[in-house]
């Protein structure tokens, strides 16, 4: 894993792509972070960060040039707010690959005024039900999704969908099913679980090294029970009434949930 400086920036390769553009390569270093990116000088029309462990969209400076950004394979569960600001001309964003779960985890892209072209394939988001209709419905300036073309009568239809009774309620159910959690972050009081600065430390590593959101809460689950990734699960509160066998058949089923 490496951190993303303004000297890895300088000395990665720049050169005009097939499309006549100016590219910054970035692809291969694992970098866990987009970060030092006013190091470019606004001076490249698309930036590939394929094959990173970028975990969050989002830590632009205000590039008016930038028209592509390419994210494959990456491990992104979220997208920053407010790019609109730093991104203005983004055109095109492709993210396929990623772990983006939700629809309404896609809300903060309505905000980018020029993108007409999106991927999000092999994203478990792409496998919900509306998932084209929804895009279609809060990106209207997009023209393609997945590499097709959004067509107007399906445009038309996810309109007509969505702007409905039935459509509006979808929308507030989709929005509560949005993530609001930062990996690592919303950690319990260690004074309620009873764990050590050292151990609770332990499960932010853990989480912040999750490789998909299904991982990452099962760990906090496990933090909130007081358990650590990889020993036994901490022994319940002392209840003189709880058989011995009973507490063992307990144990038994808190392990095989790890």
């Amino acid at each position: 894993m490496v951190k993303l400086t303004t000297e890895l920036i300088n000395n990665s390769m720049q050169y005009m792509n097939a499309c006549r553009d100016r590219e910054l390569d970035l692809r291969g270093y694992k970098i866990p972070q987009i970060e030092n990116m006013g190091a470019t000088l606004d001076q490249f029309d698309t930036i590939d960060f394929s094959d990173n462990d970028v975990r969050k969209l989002d830590g632009f400076p205000l590039l008016k040039r930038l028209k592509c950004l390419l994210l494959n394979n990456n491990r992104i569960v979220r997208i920053g707010e407010n790019l609109e600001q730093y991104l203005p001309n983004l055109e095109s964003l492709i993210l396929t690959n990623n772990h983006l779960q939700e629809l309404g985890d896609l809300d903060p892209l309505a905000t980018l005024p020029k993108l007409t072209s999106l991927s999000l394939l092999h994203n478990p988001v792409a496998n919900k039900q509306h998932y084209r209709a929804y895009v279609a419905f809060k990106l209207p300036e997009l023209r393609l999704l997945d590499f097709r073309k959004i067509k107007q009568k399906e445009r038309d239809e996810a309109n007509t969908l969505f702007k409905s009774k039935k459509g509006k309620e979808m929308q507030k159910e989709i929005q509560k099913k949005a993530k609001t959690f930062v990996p690592g972050g919303n950690m319990p009081d260690p004074k309620v679980t009873n764990l050590t600065p050292q151990e609770i430390h332990k499960i932010r590593e853990a989480i912040k090294n999750a490789s998909s959101l299904q991982e990452v809460e099962k760990l906090t689950r496990m933090l909130q029970s007081g358990q650590i990734p990889g020993q036994k699960p901490l022994p319940p509160p002392s209840n003189n009434n709880v058989p011995q066998a009973e507490e063992e058949e307990m144990e038994t089923e808190n392990t095989n949930g790890q």
